[in-house]
């Protein structure tokens, strides 16, 4: 049994008791059925693994397209032949912190090493001045792909938690195997495009 299926059971046995007095009580009060479908409804993030057209994005392929989307919190890569990748992501914690817009993959880098940038480092005067790649801690993960706007990167994490949430400061994070696949694919110059 998955953690979800564990979950997903618990919340049904939760809502069971409110369906019967809704349904008991359905006489001495009319049933607004779309107070009971926000009730049953089981938040799905079923649009983000949907497939998305490059040519909705970009204007070619060139060496590559890669997509973030904020909303969806997905991550869809297009390679020179066609290639499509689709990952889960981490997105930026504010709309503050996120940057939309196109750019491209100036430079990577396997194991970076990651400083704080000023606003982090306000935020929590309590991080360090620098953390060395491979050290634990690190936020960057295993490999990051660096953009055209400064302190804006795809990158892994070690920590599991953040993909799928408003957990950055403004970038993009992918679960640690999912950058190590998409890593070699990349290559400088990829066009990116955040929305």
């Amino acid at each position: 049994m998955t953690r979800r299926s564990a979950l997903l059971g618990a919340a049904s046995l939760l809502m069971t008791p409110a369906l019967v007095r809704a349904q008991s009580s359905a006489d001495a009060f009319p049933l607004d059925e779309e107070a009971i479908s926000t009730q049953l409804a089981v938040r799905r993030n079923v649009s983000s693994f949907s497939h998305q057209n490059w040519q909705d994005h970009f204007d070619e392929l060139g060496v590559g397209c890669l997509l973030a989307d904020i909303t969806s919190r997905a991550v869809h890569y297009w390679g020179a032949d066609g290639t499509y990748k689709l990952y889960p992501s981490s997105v930026p914690m504010s709309e503050e912190l996120t940057r939309r817009g196109y750019t491209e993959v100036v430079r990577k880098r396997e194991n970076p090493s990651w400083t704080p940038t000023a606003s982090m480092r306000e935020r929590d005067p309590n991080l360090p001045i620098r953390i060395e790649g491979g050290e634990s801690g690190n936020p960057l993960g295993t490999r990051a792909m660096y953009l055209g706007w400064p302190a804006y990167l795809v990158h892994g994490t070690h920590d599991t938690r953040k993909i799928g949430r408003q957990s950055s400061s403004g970038c993009i994070g992918l679960y640690n195997q999912h950058v190590e696949e998409l890593y070699p694919l990349v290559q400088v110059g990829t066009k990116v495009r955040l929305v």
